[in-house]
């Protein structure tokens, strides 16, 4: 590239040299011009482009029109990638879209390291210190098997996507030099041009954020364990805004993908034979399509009593209540889920919904994170004690046999002894079946970052999580205990981890089944017996709990039409 800066000339007419150096100066630009004229072309700088010098006309402009880039840049030519995925369920759905991309660019996916992948995508989450710690760990592995690998093979490219790859691109391009491509959760599409440049030896990143970008026309390539289960995105974003998350600034602002796109993808996966689908979305029950111009409106959304919001009422919109009526028609054998939830968004037309529904899972998570409206106020999250315990009431008024999951985050920023017992009694109080809980790790970005003081010290946050762990763990064992003796609709899943003459499934309230391999009848009260698959309902008797799962005896085959 040449850059040319035009002259600047003061008015001296007292200067008598200025006629002779204005006139070497013309004689040099002159010269500069025509041997300007006479070199390469930008054509010459583009691969792929044949440079016709008669195109080109006397005023230097190309007659023809060239391709910007050549068409086969992007082309994966049957080069292999291998990816990792860590952290939450999102990031496994954000690599079926990223490989979806590159297949159709004509690379191929490996899952053994051993076949030496030209390229090595690591799609991660940021959520937790200890998680984040092991990425680094990882990176810092695999960009030593990329120096061996220089010696003897076509060289190794490492990529991160995702969540971390926005929040800590400088860290990673920069400072650690650990990685040669970054895309974003927004940027996927672009992966094709991103490997291309690394290809070329440089660095390449993309970690740009979009108000609109939900993937709508990639269908993700599901790779579904043994045909059961899939995760379908209908959203992507949080509006949120609590002090300790830092996902509204990795993932952007809530957008929601159009529901035609959604159902599309469901109905392929029934074809498929899957008998269970989760609907994802960092706050999957604000879906709000406003794709269409039918779904424009004037109704308000509508929050759970007594909750609010850091942002302004919206309006108009298919909403969360319409999207899952339309999913759990598509096919009456396939369980619907999803994940993960806001408390507030829980009207009481999505509960008789669920309550209404045989397929739609009896099994709901209620974030409470604490259970101090002090800390609540300090985290943002729109609502007291009181309004969730009353959320929980009428969850279980509307849908008796509901299974409740939770999430608590122990010592947040300001989190005195008694706020840690108010969760504690919380949690005694509800009796869930399963939890996540977590200690406390303060992110950059976040309002609790720049306003709030991570004053508790790191082993107080420990002991607390100890404590909410037992509590936890006490009242699942006396909610699982109280399954002893009935009969659950389980979705058999495969062997047990733990024993290959055991099966393990699932059951509608979403708690872990293990039970004996043996034929069963293959209707109840029939004769008849067959064997056992993955994929298959059974009817399973319990016969024992404890915190985390429950053991049984399986009496037949079953349907959720028989439900």
């Amino acid at each position: 590239w040449l850059t040319y800066i035009q002259p600047r000339y003061c008015s001296n007419a007292a200067n008598t040299g200025v006629t002779s150096r204005e006139s070497r100066t013309s004689v040099l630009l002159d010269k500069f011009r025509t041997q300007l004229s006479s070199g390469p072309g930008f054509q010459d700088f583009i691969t792929g482009v044949s440079v016709n010098k008669s195109n080109v006309t006397a005023g230097g402009e190309d007659s023809e029109k060239h391709a910007y880039l050549s068409e086969d840049l992007g082309s994966g030519k049957s080069r292999k990638v291998y990816f990792e995925t860590y952290g939450c369920q999102m990031n496994v759905n954000d690599t079926e879209i990223a490989w979806s991309i590159l297949e159709k660019k004509g690379y191929q996916r490996t899952a053994d390291l051993t076949e030496a992948p030209q390229l090595m995508e690591t799609n991660i989450s940021h959520d937790r210190e200890k998680a984040e710690q092991t990425i680094w760990n990882r990176l810092q592995q695999l960009t030593a098997m990329k120096k061996k690998r220089l010696k003897s093979h076509a060289p190794m490219k490492i990529g991160i996507l995702g969540c971390m790859a926005e929040r800590l691109k400088t860290e990673l391009l920069e400072r650690e030099k650990l990685v040669d491509v970054l895309a974003g959760p927004d940027a996927y599409r672009d992966l094709p041009r991103l490997l291309t440049v690394a290809d070329g030896g440089h660095q390449a990143s993309n970690v740009l954020l979009s108000l609109e970008e939900t993937y709508a026309d990639i269908m993700p390539v599901h790779y579904v364990p043994q045909g059961n289960s899939a995760f379908v995105s209908i959203m992507r974003g949080c509006d949120n805004m609590c002090s300790y998350c830092i996902v509204p600034f990795t993932r952007g602002r809530e957008r929601s993908r159009p529901v035609s796109s959604i159902l599309e993808e469901i109905r392929m996966l029934s074809d498929q034979g899957v008998k269970e689908v989760t609907l994802l979305g960092q706050n999957v029950n604000s879906y709000r399509d406003m794709s269409e111009e039918q779904f424009y409106g004037s109704d308000m959304t509508k929050l759970s009593r007594g909750f609010k919001t850091v942002y302004q009422t919206k309006q108009g919109g298919l909403r969360f209540s319409d999207l899952l009526d339309q999913v759990s028609r598509i096919d009456p054998d396939m369980r619907i889920r999803f994940t993960s939830p806001h408390p507030k968004d829980f009207p009481d037309e999505v509960l008789h919904l669920i309550a209404e529904r045989g397929n739609i899972c009896k099994q709901i998570h209620l974030p409470a994170q604490s259970g101090s409206n002090q800390v609540l106020k300090a985290m943002r999250r729109g609502y007291t004690r009181e309004a969730y315990l009353d959320l929980v009431e009428n969850v279980r008024r509307i849908i008796p046999e509901v299974s409740l999951s939770s999430d608590f985050i122990s010592g947040f920023c300001g989190e005195t002894e008694d706020d840690h017992q108010q969760t504690l009694s919380l949690i005694r109080e509800v009796g869930y079946n399963v939890g996540f809980l977590f200690a406390y790790s303060l992110r950059k970005k976040t309002h609790a970052y720049h306003r709030l003081q991570d004053d508790v010290p790191a082993e107080v946050k420990q002991r607390r999580l100890e404590e909410c762990i037992s509590v936890f763990r006490e009242e699942a064992v006396r909610v699982n205990t109280a399954l002893i003796g009935s009969t659950q609709l389980v979705l058999v899943e495969g062997e047990s981890k733990r024993s290959a003459k055991d099966l393990c499934g699932r059951t509608d309230g979403n708690m872990k089944v293990i039970f004996p391999k043996d034929n069963v009848a293959l209707e109840p009260a029939e004769s008849q017996t067959g064997p056992i698959n993955a994929g298959d309902y059974v009817l399973v008797k319990i016969l024992s709990a404890t915190s985390q799962s429950l053991r049984g005896q399986v009496l037949s085959h079953g349907s959720l039409r028989s439900k």
